[in-house]
């Protein structure tokens, strides 16, 4: 009885000499418990810099001449839109202001 004990021991530390020398041999990491670890997630090669490739170059964060054009186009629609009467209204005679107003 005592030899199958002696015997399980042994396969144990086998085993686990095995494993620990498969893992040193290709790169595994050696978990004999078995909680999760994030190492799966670390080993993986980072892509942000890949990712940031596949996008454009946006100019109109860089260039001012850019921005000032955009900026001088929309100040140009709201004066259309404001010599037509659909611009914004003025501070107070808005929608929420004629709600208020109406039971007065």
């Amino acid at each position: 009885m005592s030899s199958g004990g002696l015997k399980s021991i042994v396969v144990a530390a086998v085993t686990q000499g095995v494993a620990e020398a498969r893992a040193r041999i290709f790169g595994h990491v050696l978990n004999p418990t078995g909680k999760k670890s994030a190492h799966k997630i670390l080993r993986k090669k980072i892509i942000g810099d890949k990712v940031a490739q596949w996008y454009p170059h946006d100019i109109r964060k860089d260039d001012p001449l850019v921005m000032a054009r955009l900026q001088q186009e929309r100040l140009s629609k709201l004066e259309m839109y404001k010599r037509r009467g659909k611009g914004p209204p003025k501070k107070g005679q808005g929608k929420g202001a004629m709600k208020r107003n109406k039971g007065k």
